[in-house]
C-alpha cells in the first residue's frame, strides 16, 4: 500500500465506473431497511455541508431515496461503528487509511475513494487576523499574535482535520526553521470538538480563523488561506514528505502517519440498506463534478477501489 492509501491493484476510474455500471437502475431494490425511501449515512463532519447541500438532493432527485446523514470526526465516527453505538448504512471518511485500518475485516472488506481535499485557514476578513492574512503576514507570525482561542483547529483525538492541523504546524515548523513553532501554537488554539461547527465562531467573528478543509470554507463563503504544499496534504507525490509527521490519539492510541487528504466510502456489511447505500456510492463516483462545486477536488485517478468489491458492483 502506498502512503497515500491506495496500492497498486486499486482501480483506476476507467475501470471502476466500469465496473459499477451494473448497479444502475437499483434504487428500487435499494429500499429496504426500517424507513423504506432512505440511506443513512455516517460520515465525517467537513462533509456535512456537502451532503446536506449537494450530495443528498441531487441523489434523492435522482432515486427517490432521501440520505439520512450524521456527521462527526472521522476518529469518532469509526469509533462508534466498532463500539455498535451507530449503525448506518455508508460511512464515509476523511483519512481512507483509518478506515481500512479501523473497519477492513470486521465491518467490511471493500471502499471507493472518491475525492480529496487541502488544508488551511477559513478566516474572518473583518478580524485583524483576516486583515493581516490579506495584506500578505504570515500566518503563523498571526498566530502567534493572537489571544488563545482566537484560532480553532480540529480535536485532534476525534478527528484527522484535528491531527492534520497538529501535523500542519510540526511541518511549518520544519519548513521554516522555527524551533518550537508547532507547541506554541498549540498553545493558543482552541480545539473544537464538534466539526461542522468549526467555521460558525469565524462567521459570527467570534473567532478570527479555524483551520480547515477547503470545502468547509466554500460551504460558508469564506475566505481560504491555502498551505503550502509543504504542508497542505493535497499533493500525493509528496506524501513521503507528509508521513515525516504523525499523531497519536490519546483515546485509542491510534498513530496516524501524515498522509495526503483521501475521502472514501464503504457499505457496512450488516447494512439495513445495502442495496441503497451501494446506489449513493455510485453516485459519488457518477458525480465528480457535484462534488467539485462542493469545493472538493476529483483527480483523474479518482474514483479508485480497494478490497473486494461486493457482487452488485462487480457486475
Amino acid at each position: 500500500m502506498t502512503r497515500d492509501g491506495s496500492n497498486g491493484g486499486s482501480r483506476s476510474r476507467r475501470s471502476v465506473l466500469a465496473t459499477m455500471g451494473s448497479l444502475a437502475g437499483t434504487a428500487a431494490a435499494g429500499c429496504l431497511g426500517s424507513d423504506s425511501a432512505s440511506v443513512s449515512v455516517l460520515s465525517a463532519g467537513s462533509l456535512a455541508r456537502t451532503f446536506e447541500d449537494y450530495v443528498g438532493p441531487a441523489f434523492e432527485d435522482e432515486t427517490g431515496l432521501e440520505v439520512r446523514g450524521e456527521y462527526y470526526g472521522t476518529n469518532a465516527v469509526m469509533r462508534m461503528i466498532e463500539d455498535r453505538t451507530k449503525h448506518p448504512d455508508v460511512v464515509v471518511s476523511a483519512d481512507a487509511t483509518l478506515l481500512r485500518d479501523r473497519l477492513h475485516g470486521e465491518f467490511t472488506d471493500w471502499d471507493l475513494e472518491f475525492a480529496t481535499n487541502s488544508v488551511g485557514i477559513g478566516y474572518n476578513e473583518e478580524t485583524s487576523f483576516g486583515r493581516g492574512l490579506e495584506n500578505g503576514e504570515p500566518w503563523y507570525e498571526l498566530v502567534l499574535e493572537t489571544e488563545e482561542g482566537d484560532v480553532s483547529i480540529g480535536d485532534p483525538d476525534l478527528d484527522p482535520l484535528g491531527y492534520r492541523a497538529v501535523q500542519a504546524f510540526e511541518l511549518a515548523e520544519k519548513e521554516y526553521g522555527l524551533e518550537g513553532l508547532r507547541d506554541e501554537l498549540l498553545e493558543l488554539v482552541y480545539e473544537e470538538p464538534e466539526e461542522p461547527q468549526m467555521m460558525a465562531g469565524v462567521e459570527s467573528g467570534s473567532r478570527a480563523a479555524s483551520v480547515v478543509y477547503r470545502n468547509m470554507a466554500v460551504d460558508h463563503g469564506m475566505p481560504f488561506l491555502e498551505f503550502p504544499d509543504a504542508y497542505n496534504f493535497a499533493e500525493p507525490e509528496l506524501a513521503d514528505h507528509y508521513a515525516t509527521v504523525e499523531f497519536t490519539t490519546d483515546e485509542e492510541g491510534y498513530t496516524a502517519e501524515g498522509r495526503p487528504v483521501l475521502y472514501n466510502a464503504t457499505v457496512l456489511d450488516e447494512a439495513d440498506a445495502p442495496d441503497a447505500g451501494r446506489d449513493l456510492v455510485q453516485f459519488l463516483a457518477d458525480e465528480p463534478d457535484l462534488l467539485v462545486d462542493a469545493g472538493l477536488t476529483v483527480g483523474d485517478s479518482l474514483p479508485r477501489s480497494e478490497g473486494d468489491l461486493p457482487e452488485a458492483i462487480d457486475g
